[in-house]
């Protein structure tokens, strides 16, 4: 199965000049959203993680499905403001502004293998902010999973020495 035919190319969103990669559809298809559940699963699997971290919005939707199917914990990475308990928080450049996350303070511990996992992989901005945290944390960033990534953006130069793993890689605009 192609999974990039379920992605969908929206010209100047959010802003002109992006073209940006919507990953719904996958969604709406279920045939489409299993691959891409047992995919960055299998990744995971084999990285023998004891907990996936994904970003808000979008990285929720296959992150906590990816740590249910493999038997791992799953940590939210929220925007500021929306967790109710003491945090650890990074802020980062997007490809279009300046943004931070957050995660509980007690959510992450040393020793700890995690996937950092998100929708997309563009300039690495998100992705080395969830790395930041899971690394200041004390714990271990056992490797990155995206179901997207846009390779002409270089995000994985931002990612290293980390494995990456993407399910659908588009290396021009």
């Amino acid at each position: 199965m192609d999974l990039a035919q379920y992605i969908k190319s929206i010209p100047d969103y959010p802003r002109e000049g992006i073209v940006f990669k919507d990953i719904t559809p996958l969604f709406l298809e279920p045939k489409a959203l299993r691959r891409a559940v047992d995919e960055m699963s299998a990744y995971a699997d084999r990285l023998d993680v004891d907990l996936v971290v994904s970003a808000e919005a979008r990285g929720f939707m296959l992150g906590g499905a990816v740590a249910a199917q493999i038997g791992a914990g799953f940590i939210p990475a929220r925007k500021p403001g929306k967790l109710p308990r003491e945090v650890n928080s990074v802020e980062y450049v997007l490809e279009y502004g300046v943004d931070a996350l957050e995660v509980h303070k007690d959510a992450l511990a040393g020793g700890a293998r995690v996937l950092v996992h998100d929708d997309l992989l563009a300039t690495g901005g998100t992705a080395r902010a969830l790395c930041e945290l899971v690394e200041k944390a004390g714990a271990e960033v056992a490797g990155c999973g995206f179901i997207v990534e846009l390779a002409f953006l270089d995000g994985r130069a931002r990612l290293a020495p980390h494995d990456i793993h993407s399910l659908i890689v588009y290396d021009e605009e």
